[in-house]
Protein backbone atom coordinates (compact mmCIF):
# COMPACT_ATOMS: atom_id res chain seq x y z
CA UNK A 1 0.00 0.00 0.00
CA UNK A 2 1.35 3.41 -0.97
CA UNK A 3 2.01 5.52 2.15
CA UNK A 4 -0.26 8.41 3.08
CA UNK A 5 1.77 11.62 2.72
CA UNK A 6 0.82 14.56 4.94
CA UNK A 7 2.31 18.05 4.61
CA UNK A 8 2.43 20.17 7.78
CA UNK A 9 3.36 23.81 7.12
CA UNK A 10 3.17 27.14 8.93
CA UNK A 11 5.36 30.07 9.88
CA UNK A 12 8.43 29.76 12.06
CA UNK A 13 7.39 29.10 15.65
CA UNK A 14 3.80 28.35 14.66
CA UNK A 15 3.77 25.09 16.61
CA UNK A 16 4.01 22.60 13.72
CA UNK A 17 6.04 20.13 15.76
CA UNK A 18 3.56 20.32 18.64
CA UNK A 19 0.68 19.69 16.23
CA UNK A 20 2.58 16.76 14.72
CA UNK A 21 3.07 15.28 18.20
CA UNK A 22 -0.63 15.68 19.00
CA UNK A 23 -1.45 13.80 15.80
CA UNK A 24 1.13 11.12 16.59
CA UNK A 25 -0.35 10.68 20.09
CA UNK A 26 -3.68 9.78 18.53
CA UNK A 27 -2.26 7.32 16.00
CA UNK A 28 0.14 4.37 16.05
CA UNK A 29 3.60 5.98 16.03
CA UNK A 30 5.21 2.76 14.84
CA UNK A 31 3.53 3.26 11.46
CA UNK A 32 4.56 6.92 11.02
CA UNK A 33 7.74 8.68 9.95
CA UNK A 34 8.27 12.44 10.23
CA UNK A 35 10.57 14.17 7.75
CA UNK A 36 11.78 17.64 8.75
CA UNK A 37 12.41 19.98 5.81
CA UNK A 38 15.01 21.68 8.04
CA UNK A 39 17.15 18.55 7.80
CA UNK A 40 17.67 19.36 4.13
CA UNK A 41 19.35 22.75 4.59
CA UNK A 42 22.31 23.05 2.26
CA UNK A 43 25.76 22.80 3.81
CA UNK A 44 27.54 26.11 4.39
CA UNK A 45 29.98 25.25 1.60
CA UNK A 46 27.13 25.29 -0.93
CA UNK A 47 26.58 29.04 -0.42
CA UNK A 48 29.52 30.26 -2.49
CA UNK A 49 31.74 31.38 0.35
CA UNK A 50 29.09 33.49 2.11
CA UNK A 51 29.27 33.71 5.88
CA UNK A 52 26.15 32.63 7.84
CA UNK A 53 25.14 36.23 8.59
CA UNK A 54 24.92 36.90 4.83
CA UNK A 55 22.81 33.84 3.98
CA UNK A 56 19.03 33.98 3.70
CA UNK A 57 18.08 30.74 5.44
CA UNK A 58 14.37 31.53 5.04
CA UNK A 59 14.47 31.49 1.22
CA UNK A 60 13.51 28.26 -0.61
CA UNK A 61 16.92 28.21 -2.32
CA UNK A 62 18.64 27.55 1.04
CA UNK A 63 17.12 24.04 1.14
CA UNK A 64 17.84 20.98 -0.97
CA UNK A 65 14.18 20.27 -1.69
CA UNK A 66 15.05 18.08 -4.69
CA UNK A 67 16.66 15.59 -2.31
CA UNK A 68 13.60 15.63 -0.04
CA UNK A 69 11.36 14.94 -3.04
CA UNK A 70 13.65 12.08 -4.07
CA UNK A 71 13.57 10.61 -0.56
CA UNK A 72 9.78 10.76 -0.34
CA UNK A 73 9.57 8.97 -3.68
CA UNK A 74 11.91 6.26 -2.43
CA UNK A 75 9.90 5.77 0.76
CA UNK A 76 6.71 5.51 -1.30
CA UNK A 77 8.43 2.78 -3.32
CA UNK A 78 9.22 0.89 -0.14
CA UNK A 79 12.91 1.80 -0.11
CA UNK A 80 14.98 2.88 2.89
CA UNK A 81 16.58 6.37 2.86
CA UNK A 82 19.47 8.11 4.60
CA UNK A 83 18.27 11.55 5.69
CA UNK A 84 20.82 14.34 6.24
CA UNK A 85 21.46 15.64 9.75
CA UNK A 86 21.98 19.41 9.86
CA UNK A 87 23.92 21.20 12.59
CA UNK A 88 22.29 24.59 13.18
CA UNK A 89 25.19 25.85 15.27
CA UNK A 90 27.80 25.34 12.52
CA UNK A 91 25.40 25.52 9.52
CA UNK A 92 26.88 22.30 8.21
CA UNK A 93 25.59 18.82 7.52
CA UNK A 94 26.91 16.12 9.78
CA UNK A 95 28.93 13.25 8.37
CA UNK A 96 26.39 10.91 9.94
CA UNK A 97 22.94 10.41 8.41
CA UNK A 98 19.66 9.12 9.82
CA UNK A 99 18.43 5.82 8.46
CA UNK A 100 14.67 5.90 7.82
CA UNK A 101 12.59 2.92 6.78
CA UNK A 102 9.27 3.10 4.90
CA UNK A 103 6.11 3.50 6.99
CA UNK A 104 2.36 3.70 6.29
CA UNK A 105 2.23 7.46 6.98
CA UNK A 106 4.81 10.09 6.07
CA UNK A 107 4.51 13.53 7.71
CA UNK A 108 6.55 16.33 6.10
CA UNK A 109 7.17 19.28 8.45
CA UNK A 110 8.49 22.66 7.27
CA UNK A 111 7.72 26.33 6.73
CA UNK A 112 8.28 26.21 2.95
CA UNK A 113 6.95 22.79 1.95
CA UNK A 114 3.94 24.20 0.06
CA UNK A 115 6.08 26.53 -2.07
CA UNK A 116 7.46 23.86 -4.42
CA UNK A 117 4.75 22.43 -6.70
CA UNK A 118 6.46 19.05 -7.15
CA UNK A 119 6.57 18.60 -3.37
CA UNK A 120 2.94 19.65 -2.92
CA UNK A 121 1.82 17.13 -5.51
CA UNK A 122 3.22 14.28 -3.42
CA UNK A 123 0.92 15.15 -0.50
CA UNK A 124 -2.47 13.56 0.15
CA UNK A 125 -3.31 16.13 2.86
CA UNK A 126 -1.87 19.63 3.25
CA UNK A 127 -2.21 21.22 6.70
CA UNK A 128 -1.26 24.81 7.61
CA UNK A 129 -0.77 25.78 11.26
CA UNK A 130 -1.82 29.43 11.62
CA UNK A 131 -0.49 31.19 14.73
CA UNK A 132 -0.30 34.84 15.81
CA UNK A 133 2.90 36.59 14.61
CA UNK A 134 3.90 37.84 18.09
CA UNK A 135 3.60 34.37 19.56
CA UNK A 136 5.64 32.92 16.72
CA UNK A 137 8.39 35.49 17.29
CA UNK A 138 8.60 34.71 21.01
CA UNK A 139 8.89 31.00 20.27
CA UNK A 140 11.57 31.67 17.63
CA UNK A 141 13.66 33.71 20.07
CA UNK A 142 13.36 31.04 22.78
CA UNK A 143 14.26 28.20 20.40
CA UNK A 144 17.24 29.88 18.74
CA UNK A 145 18.76 30.95 22.07
CA UNK A 146 18.19 27.73 24.00
CA UNK A 147 18.61 25.15 21.22
CA UNK A 148 20.87 26.82 18.67
CA UNK A 149 23.19 28.91 20.85
CA UNK A 150 22.37 32.31 19.35
CA UNK A 151 22.08 35.72 20.97
CA UNK A 152 18.94 37.82 21.19
CA UNK A 153 20.53 40.43 18.91
CA UNK A 154 21.37 37.97 16.13
CA UNK A 155 17.91 36.38 16.35
CA UNK A 156 16.17 39.75 16.07
CA UNK A 157 18.42 40.91 13.23
CA UNK A 158 17.69 37.74 11.29
CA UNK A 159 13.97 38.03 11.99
CA UNK A 160 13.77 41.58 10.64
CA UNK A 161 16.09 41.07 7.67
CA UNK A 162 14.94 37.69 6.34
CA UNK A 163 12.44 35.76 8.50
CA UNK A 164 9.60 38.26 8.38
CA UNK A 165 10.09 39.31 4.71
CA UNK A 166 10.30 35.68 3.57
CA UNK A 167 7.24 34.77 5.62
CA UNK A 168 5.27 37.47 3.82
CA UNK A 169 6.69 36.52 0.40
CA UNK A 170 6.56 32.73 0.58
CA UNK A 171 5.04 31.20 3.71
CA UNK A 172 1.84 33.20 4.12
CA UNK A 173 0.86 32.97 0.42
CA UNK A 174 1.47 29.20 0.50
CA UNK A 175 -1.48 28.90 2.90
CA UNK A 176 -3.58 29.08 -0.27
CA UNK A 177 -2.62 25.47 -1.04
CA UNK A 178 -3.68 24.07 2.35
CA UNK A 179 -6.56 21.63 2.57
CA UNK A 180 -6.89 22.26 6.30
CA UNK A 181 -5.92 25.36 8.33
CA UNK A 182 -5.46 24.94 12.08
CA UNK A 183 -5.68 28.24 14.02
CA UNK A 184 -3.94 28.40 17.43
CA UNK A 185 -1.77 25.36 16.72
CA UNK A 186 -1.67 22.51 19.23
CA UNK A 187 -4.25 24.21 21.46
CA UNK A 188 -6.91 23.56 18.82
CA UNK A 189 -7.79 20.02 19.85
CA UNK A 190 -11.04 19.99 17.88
CA UNK A 191 -9.20 20.63 14.61
CA UNK A 192 -6.51 18.06 15.47
CA UNK A 193 -9.16 15.42 16.22
CA UNK A 194 -10.80 16.17 12.85
CA UNK A 195 -7.44 15.76 11.10
CA UNK A 196 -6.84 12.42 12.84
CA UNK A 197 -10.31 11.20 11.82
CA UNK A 198 -9.57 12.17 8.20
CA UNK A 199 -6.19 10.40 8.30
CA UNK A 200 -7.79 7.22 9.62
CA UNK A 201 -10.47 7.28 6.91
CA UNK A 202 -7.88 7.77 4.15
CA UNK A 203 -5.73 4.94 5.50
CA UNK A 204 -8.78 2.67 5.59
CA UNK A 205 -9.66 3.65 2.01
CA UNK A 206 -6.10 2.96 0.80
CA UNK A 207 -6.11 -0.42 2.56
CA UNK A 208 -9.42 -1.35 0.92
CA UNK A 209 -8.07 -0.45 -2.53
CA UNK A 210 -4.88 -2.40 -1.86
CA UNK A 211 -6.87 -5.50 -0.88
CA UNK A 212 -8.95 -5.37 -4.07
CA UNK A 213 -5.87 -5.07 -6.24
Amino acid sequence: MKPLVIGLAGGTGSGKTSVANKILDRLDRTHIVVLQHDSYYKDLEKHGGLTPDKINFDHPDSLETDLLIQHIGQLCEGKMIYQPIYNFATHRRMVETQQIVPKDIIIIDGILIFVEKRLRELMDIKIFVDTDADERLIRRIRRDILERGRSVETVMNQYLSTVKPMHLEFVEPSKHWADIIIPRGADNLVAIDMVVTKIKSLIAAKAAVAEKS
